[in-house]
């Protein structure tokens, strides 16, 4: 299946993180690690039960960082799947937990509830009939039947969407479904994480990486083979410049800049987040890349303490 595996951002205070995702939002912590390109940073990863592609929100917790800049170049915002009868549900949730949500609102038919985490971050929750069928985690606060299922979708803020658009239909496995005022729609399945909407909005002021943005879109392939078919679309078609594999440990990747400057990303489906620690334990402990474990002692003493949920 193609679509969404994960989406990264950039947050502030690990904790205030944690507690946002794991407790307000209801998502599970998957998976405790750090930043393997700057080790003194926890990684954090957030999705269903077991992290299935499709549902991982990811952070890079840098709690000095500056805040970033809605605008071109930037994802505009990132969509949670929820049942279509649950917008009601979450709306008087955020009230109560003073989150900051707008009025709800409705884009290609389906309820929008457009909300900010504590760092700035935009997200919405899309209700979606039928997903009220689907497997769903419950962190024992949210019923698991008005629970996150997963990707809606993202938004992409860019000056021009055929250029993105070619990338997606032509190499990542979406197909162009629709158009409502300024942004197109593209989907590559009907289930979680299948929709990129793209906003265009020429000549609008230029975003800038930091708190509150994210910082790449990750998309999916089955296996390394999958990948590497991708990835010669790309550099065949003279598409996007793709680096070399590297090597996340929970999943394998591939980098490349589409045309308006967003950070995308082709991750494989495997390993998994299970392949260092049970799925009944998963996100318990800091967990470390083989190249990184000599370094255990020196990085746990300068990573933040964590109040853990549950």
């Amino acid at each position: 299946m193609h679509g969404i595996h994960h989406v990264t951002a950039i947050a502030g205070r690990p904790q205030r993180n944690l507690d946002f995702y794991a407790r307000t939002v209801g998502l599970r912590f998957v998976k405790r690690t750090v930043n393997f390109d700057d080790p003194g940073t926890y990684h954090f990863y957030f999705g269903d039960e077991t992290g299935s592609p499709g549902t991982i929100l990811t952070f890079f917790p840098w709690e000095h960082a500056e805040p970033g800049r809605a605008g071109v170049g930037l994802t505009e915002a990132t969509g949670l799947r929820v049942p279509a009868g649950s917008i009601g549900y979450w709306a008087h949730r955020f009230v109560e937990k003073g989150v900051a949500c707008e009025a709800r609102t409705e884009r290609f038919g389906e309820p929008v509830l457009g909300f900010t985490d504590p760092d700035g971050m935009r997200l919405a929750l899309v209700g979606v009939a039928g997903a009220e069928a689907e497997p769903a985690w419950s962190n024992g606060e949210i019923p698991a039947e008005h629970a996150v299922r997963g990707f809606h979708g993202v938004t992409l803020m860019l000056e021009a969407a055929a250029p993105t658009g070619a990338i997606l239909t032509e190499a990542l496995g979406f197909a162009e479904v629709g158009h409502e005022g300024s942004i197109s729609r593209y989907r590559a399945n009907a289930g979680i994480g299948g929709v990129v909407d793209i906003h265009e909005v020429g000549g609008f002021l230029a975003g800038r990486m930091g708190r509150g943005a994210v910082h790449h879109v990750a998309f999916r392939a089955a296996d390394d083979a999958e990948q590497a078919r991708m990835a010669r679309k790309l550099t065949e078609g003279r598409l996007a410049q793709v680096t070399d594999q590297k090597d996340r440990q929970y999943f394998r990747s591939v980098y490349f800049f589409e045309p308006g400057g967003i950070l995308f990303e082709i991750a494989t489906d495997v390993p998994g987040f299970a392949i260092d620690e049970p799925v009944d334990r998963l996100g318990s402990t800091l967990k470390l890349p083989p190249f990184l474990e000599p370094r255990r002692e020196q990085l746990e003493a300068a990573l933040a303490p964590l109040e853990m949920p549950g």
